[in-house]
């Protein structure tokens, strides 16, 4: 980056994600985030133009195709979102000499894997959506950009989609969920994500700055591990207002009683030890994250 304001261009705005950024970022510099309406991901023409008009110094690329059951029949919606779009911000990126942010996901594993996932390991992508983020990955290291790909698991909020909001809301309908007891990982705050973000991208400044910055893939996930059903049963626990819950019972059951269109890995599990090494951070454990960021989700 130069001594002027950096600019910081955050795709994604809307999305769980997307959204902490905007915040998270402040501090650093001129951040300037699009929603679909502005850069459509689809389009890449749309990316181009939108790249040229603002020229950042930083893009971070928190918007993507996430319907991961949708993605097994819009194959050409997810590929291009998330395997063609990020290659071309990469090409913009790299004209620009500009540094890339880019999220991708624990489903490039298929959970074969009985210990936790290195960023060494091979990747082995059992649905279409982890494919499409794994066709994204390599367009932005084939690209020559400088770059830095974030991993990440589980993730949930305040808003948008996720299975902490889901939950919430069928337990104030139902007394039974069955909840799946055979797929591990470790729930990730997408607060946590932007704020991890904003750390990396402050460090990644000044090393490239000092013509020291390395590019690279990293996991960001939060600490810890559990299943689903660990997870609703935590989410349960923490409500303040029991009264409001009609739910008597959360159920174990296995993947094999749940079926979906897009296959799910077993062990979502991933180091992040690399990432906390190279850039100082602590990574909390995942439920003490989400008694935080449930205290913003209940009255």
């Amino acid at each position: 980056m130069n001594s002027k304001t950096p600019v910081i261009l955050v795709t994604g705005k809307n999305g769980q994600v997307g959204y902490e950024l905007q915040r998270a970022l402040m501090p650093l510099g001129c951040v300037v985030a699009v929603a679909r309406n502005t850069m459509d991901l689809a389009d890449n023409d749309s990316i181009s133009t939108v790249v040229r008009q603002i020229k950042p110094d930083v893009i971070v690329n928190a918007a993507a195709y996430t319907a991961v059951d949708k993605a097994e029949t819009e194959q050409q919606a997810a590929m291009q979102i998330n395997g063609v779009a990020p290659g071309v911000l990469a090409e913009e990126a790299k004209k620009l000499n500009a540094l890339l942010i880019h999220y991708s996901t624990d489903y490039v594993y298929d959970g074969s894997k009985q210990e936790i996932y290195l960023e060494t390991d091979a990747t082995n992508p059992v649905n279409y959506y982890g494919l499409s983020k794994l066709a994204g990955e390599r367009a932005i290291q084939d690209s020559g950009v400088e770059h830095l790909i974030l991993r990440t698991s589980w993730v949930y909020g305040s808003r948008g989609g996720n299975f902490l909001l889901t939950m919430l809301r069928l337990m104030k309908d139902r007394e039974v969920l069955n909840v799946i007891d055979d797929q591990y990982g470790a729930p990730t705050w997408s607060r946590l994500i932007a704020e991890a973000t904003a750390h990396i991208v402050r460090q990644a400044a000044q090393e490239r700055k000092a013509q020291k910055f390395q590019s690279g893939l990293y996991h960001l996930a939060s600490s810890g591990e559990t299943t689903w059903h660990g997870f609703a049963s935590k989410i349960a626990q923490l409500v303040i207002n029991k009264e409001a819950l009609k739910i008597k019972a959360i159920e174990k059951i296995p993947t094999s009683q749940y079926p979906t269109p897009a296959k799910r890995p077993h062990n979502s599990r991933i180091s992040t030890q690399s990432l906390s090494e190279r850039f100082s951070l602590v990574l909390p454990n995942w439920d003490e994250a989400l008694a935080l960021c449930m205290e913003e989700c209940q009255p």
